[in-house]
């Protein structure tokens, strides 16, 4: 399963900083509300996004 999360939803549940960790993103770099970042299940588990 995939999931994915834009980067305004990401920064409403708190887990912007480790999106950006798992993406090689920096914080200096222009990002988009409606960017759109595919998780894949083991990673959105331990984010803890979706339960199992």
């Amino acid at each position: 399963m995939k999931v994915i999360i834009t980067a305004s939803e990401a920064m409403e549940k708190g887990v912007w900083k480790d999106i950006q960790r798992l993406f090689g993103r920096d914080a200096e770099e222009e990002i988009w509300p409606n960017e759109e970042f595919i998780l894949t299940e083991e990673q959105a588990l331990s984010l803890q996004l979706i339960r199992k």
